[in-house]
């Protein structure tokens, strides 16, 4: 339970990613003609608005290039939240892959939402200054704004976080006395919707090989007769085990459907064959002339020659599909009048 090491530095990046959103801002001055004579990018730091202000009242001129000088846009993260409207259940699980190469499978729990507060404040001496920053922020808020965060590097789980603008005040020190410095803020309160997971755990069980189905004739479940099973198992989309079970006895363009192979011994209808990176599914055979669909199951249909390896994908490369492969299904339909039920812990009909 609680002790055990793991760190996926979400709250951190969801920090970072909040602050990035924000330092490309500019602002420009124009004289008296309307021409632009200064552009000045908007400095944006982490640390509460009070930090800063004690700074500025510590040098007589603001001005000063090694005091602080305004505007400058400071942010920090203020509350942290459990967000109950986004709950799902605490067991519920799910795979994913590893992203490092070894295409190994990993049971994740379902992420607890969590609402991040952040404070954002605008500080400027003059107003003009004030406005243009906020026109640059405000119109992306309607009231949120999405941003993608990594948030688990090691599955490559990225999540759109909203970014929400919930409120926004203003305050002015013009009331205080001719020997205090003027400055305003314009503090902006935000509200990220970003999850926290847990433990990332090794999962022995890998890919779902098989799912199935008993559909009965109704919902008493101490009367009711099974009438109908539906199974699904993965199918390869490629061939796995590089098996050369014939050769292309011509070449074929892009869009032929029917062509001759060297050897069609091995080939049977109903089934499917890959030739270079393109699957096939195998309507008829004639002799050594295939009739076939091209470009099945998404693959890209292209022009073959003549000697091109014909290889066949069956149980063999079904058996062969890795996590993280694209992969189709194979269906199964069968009719029941016996009135047994199947047993998931057996594995068998009782």
């Amino acid at each position: 339970m609680l002790g055990t090491y793991y760190y996926h530095e979400i709250i951190r990046k969801t920090i970072i990613s909040f602050g990035t959103l924000f330092n490309t801002i500019d602002i420009k001055h124009k004289d008296q003609t309307g021409k632009n004579y200064s552009t000045v990018r908007i400095p944006v730091a982490y640390g509460p608005a009070e930090k800063f202000l004690a700074r500025l009242e510590q040098k007589p001129d603001i001005r000063k290039r090694v005091a602080i000088t305004l505007p400058r846009i400071a942010f920090e993260l203020s509350s942290i939240t459990y967000d109950n409207s986004r709950k799902v259940s605490t067991m519920q699980t799910f795979k994913a892959v590893t992203k490092d190469g070894s295409k190994a499978a990993r049971k994740v729990f379902m992420p607890v939402p969590y609402n991040l507060g952040f404070r954002l404040s605008i500080m400027s001496q003059y107003n003009e200054d004030a406005l243009q920053i906020l026109e640059q922020i405000l119109p992306y808020f309607q009231p949120s704004f999405n941003i993608t965060v990594d948030l688990v590097a090691a599955i490559g789980e990225k999540r759109d976080i909203p970014m929400v603008l919930d409120n926004i005040s203003f305050d002015d020190n013009y009331t205080s006395g001719y020997d205090e410095k003027r400055f305003m803020i314009h503090t902006l309160d935000f509200t990220a919707k970003t999850y926290l997971f847990g433990p990332v755990a090794d999962s022995s069980e890998g890919l779902i090989k098989r799912v199935q189905v008993d559909y009965s004739t109704n919902t008493n479940r101490k009367d009711t007769t099974r009438s109908l099973r539906y199974v699904a198992t993965p199918r390869a989309l490629k061939d796995y085990n590089d098996d050369n079970t014939t050769t292309l006895a011509e070449d074929i363009t892009d869009t032929k459907t029917m062509f001759t192979v060297s050897n069609a011994s091995s080939l049977v209808a109903d089934s499917y064959i890959a030739i270079g990176g393109e699957l096939m599914y195998i309507r008829e055979i004639s002799n050594e002339t295939l009739t076939v669909n091209r470009g099945v199951d998404g693959t890209r249909t292209d022009a073959h020659l003549s000697g091109a390896s014909v290889d066949v994908v069956n149980n063999d490369d079904n058996a062969l599909v890795e996590v993280g492969d694209d992969f189709g299904f194979s269906e199964e339909r069968f009719d029941f009048a016996d009135g047994r039920t199947f047993s998931p812990s057996k594995g068998i009909d009782l």
